[in-house]
């Protein structure tokens, strides 16, 4: 798989939504993990000005939600999120945080994935997982 026409492709299919609004960007992916970027801004912080807890949330869900969604035939299945856990570990006021989502399980109907944000200077801000189901369309 070319790596520069995944990200670009996914990129743009989060045109219009949360994660667009949020600022998320994805910038790497591999064969078993996939990278994005968030921004600390006024549309990520809660009024103590540091980055809010569900934002790190939503990135969490979007790498850990991608990634599995690039590991399935997207002409014949789709991704359900089954369940989200996260630690919040350290708090950011600025600057731009990278959620990476590592693959722990690939099964025929779920996936789970590790996913760890860190801040520029790479310390760890949330360790979370995410399960995802993997569901057949309807043709």
């Amino acid at each position: 798989m070319d790596e520069a026409k995944i990200i670009s492709e996914i990129n743009n299919l989060v045109k219009n939504t949360m994660i667009d609004h949020l600022g998320i960007e994805f910038t790497k992916f591999g064969e078993d993990y996939i990278e994005a970027t968030m921004p600390v801004n006024s549309n990520t912080i809660n009024p103590a000005r540091i980055l809010h807890g569900g934002a790190m949330m939503a990135l969490a869900e979007t790498v850990g939600s991608a990634l599995s969604l690039l590991l399935i035939d997207r002409e014949t299945q789709d991704i359900r999120g089954l369940e989200i856990n996260g630690n919040h570990v350290r708090s950011a006021s600025s600057g731009i945080v990278t959620g990476r989502a590592n693959l722990i399980h690939k099964g025929k109907q779920t996936h789970v994935s590790e996913i760890k944000i860190t801040d520029q200077g790479g310390n760890l801000l949330n360790t979370s997982r995410i399960t995802n189901m993997v569901v057949d369309l309807e043709s």
